[in-house]
């Protein structure tokens, strides 16, 4: 064993959950079986699907604390409260614009996605006497399918733009100044869409489904996906989210053997990187990424919280927070709303019997002041992008908040990790956009007044006019010299031991990918003997 232990930031975070008042209490959590997170949260509300008869519905509650209760708001709430039931059926799933703090999408059985805007005076009253709940209501309506419609995602840098999967086996994306139709309608699955997550400036899409396979889609290329791989093995439920800024994305699954996995994967060529057994328990696995280079783990039926640091195409586990409470559901804060003054890096809303849960994943420090190193710049509220200008083709990056003043980054921020290198033959299709889109009609749902308007920068026009490919790695960059490279011997060995040491990189992590399907292969023959020793 090594004397060295690996230097991290984040090595001591650990979980703070809430008081039992800073909590929300008597909440009726619905019966469905769907597999989704239940709960959704923006910067100031959260969002949980209801278990309501004659139809569906989602409560709507005002975010709490971990640090402080909400004012006004009883932590044990009322038996009536402000719903939203416009659904005919149960409420499946449900997601807030990133943009608005106040906007928020369902997904329910009927095959409805509705957008509901909050308005803060159905709250006035609350839990004093005489107060009488008063019901939300949608603001669109949206015929998606025939079917179902088990997930609603919003678009991360474009205002207005919504996808939604649906029992036809199809993703479509919504603009919802003009809903009549989808913009883009993503087929090829061969069953159910389990889980779907957009890269950081929401230009591909991902997706798991029943059938074993993973997916990556260019909606403004085609409906069909430029990438296609098997996914995890087992025949339970599957999530996805993509890591940022990086280009890979995150998997959990089952094996054949109904272990538990999470996975990494390149987008070059969606190869597997990395897969780790987690354990053996039944529970689906729902993964959250977070700007810190974190990876949160939360198994449904289990307690526990793993979270590991990304660095280097490997996970390294940082610790766990164990509770005996089983999770049914859970949800992250959007990051521009952490308590920076108690270090707060993350922050966790548990689902488990009829409460709900907030926790604080804190870096213990002793500073009063802002503590920049664990702080990496977090989304905006403001868009990059119009739905027009994204469905045209326009590509912005997203726009990233200060959180030590509040100030607007404009650009990306700079991954610290390489990115892979593309496999052969990468599919590279070419983005050909029919005539433009009609100009939008007035928003069917109004931003709120304190947000301004993004303003298109010039600078983003450019990279609309490329085909997408996967960024090769800047080890490969490095063995194409330049001009005044050819001349420099020194360069030219340094070009050629890199490509040396890559070569050997490759080798390796074949030789490691074999040597974990052999503990695979043992693990599944240690099984079948105890299986057989024991039916003796």
């Amino acid at each position: 064993m090594s004397r060295f232990v690996r230097a991290s930031k984040y090595r001591h975070v650990f979980g703070q959950p809430a008081k039992k008042e800073h909590g929300i209490e008597n909440v009726k959590v619905t019966n469905s079986a769907w597999d989704t997170n239940i709960i959704s949260a923006s910067a100031e509300y959260i969002s949980v699907n209801w278990n309501a008869s004659g139809g569906g519905a989602f409560a709507i509650l005002p975010l709490p604390s971990p640090f402080q209760a909400v004012p006004g708001l009883p932590y044990k709430l009322p038996e009536t409260i402000p719903l939203a039931r416009s659904h005919t059926a149960a409420v499946l799933d449900t997601d807030w614009s990133p943009h608005h703090d106040s906007i928020v999408a369902s997904g329910g059985e009927d095959g409805k996605v509705m957008i509901w805007k909050v308005e803060p005076s159905l709250f006035e009253g609350w839990g004093q006497e005489g107060w009488v709940a008063q019901d939300f209501d949608p603001v669109l309506r949206i015929d998606a399918s025939p079917r179902k419609v088990g997930q609603v995602l919003f678009h991360p840098t474009a205002e207005n733009v919504v996808a939604s999967s649906s029992g036809e086996y199809t993703v479509k994306l919504w603009d919802l100044a003009n809903p009549e139709d989808p913009r883009a309608v993503l087929t090829g699955h061969g069953d159910i869409v389990q889980s779907m997550s957009f890269n950081a400036t929401g230009t591909l899409l991902a997706t798991t489904s029943r059938d074993k396979k993973l997916r990556l889609f260019d909606p403004r290329v085609g409906g069909d996906p430029v990438r296609t791989n098997d996914g995890h093995t087992g025949i339970k439920g599957s999530r996805v989210a993509w890591m940022g800024e990086h280009d890979k994305i995150a998997t959990t699954g089952f094996s054949k053997m109904s272990d538990r996995q999470v996975a990494i994967w390149e987008t070059g060529g969606l190869g597997n990187v990395k897969t780790i057994s987690l354990d053996q328990s039944a529970g689906v696995v729902m993964p959250f990424w977070t700007d810190n280079n974190i990876l949160f783990l939360a198994g449904k039926g289990d307690g526990n919280i793993r979270y590991y640091e990304y660095e280097s195409d490997s996970l390294f586990a940082l610790s766990e927070h164990k509770s005996s409470e089983p999770q049914r559901g859970m949800c992250f804060l959007p990051r521009r709303s952490l308590n920076v003054a108690e270090c707060e890096i993350a922050r966790a809303y548990k689902v488990h019997g009829s409460s709900i849960e907030p926790i604080a994943f804190i870096v213990p420090r002793k500073a009063d002041s802002f503590q920049s190193d664990i702080y990496p710049p977090a989304p905006s509220i403001e868009p990059s992008l119009s739905a027009s200008e994204f469905f045209n083709g326009k590509v912005a990056p997203r726009k990233l908040v200060n959180l030590a003043d509040g100030s607007t980054i404009s650009g990306p921020k700079p991954s610290s990790v390489p990115t892979a290198a593309p496999v052969q033959s990468p599919i590279q299709p070419t983005r050909t956009f029919s005539a433009a889109a009609p100009s939008p009609a007035p928003l069917a749902v109004p931003p709120p007044s304190a947000v301004p308007a993004a303003e298109p920068s010039p600078v983003s026009a450019a990279p609309a006019q490329k085909s997408w490919a996967p960024s090769p790695s800047p080890a490969i960059e490095s063995r194409t010299p330049s001009r005044s490279q050819t001349s420099d011997s020194k360069d030219s060995f340094l070009a050629s031991e890199n490509a040396r040491l890559e070569g050997e990189l490759r080798e390796a992590r074949e030789k490691i990918r074999n040597l974990e399907l052999q503990v695979e292969s043992i693990r599944a023959n240690a099984r079948k003997a105890a299986q057989a020793l024991l039916d003796q």
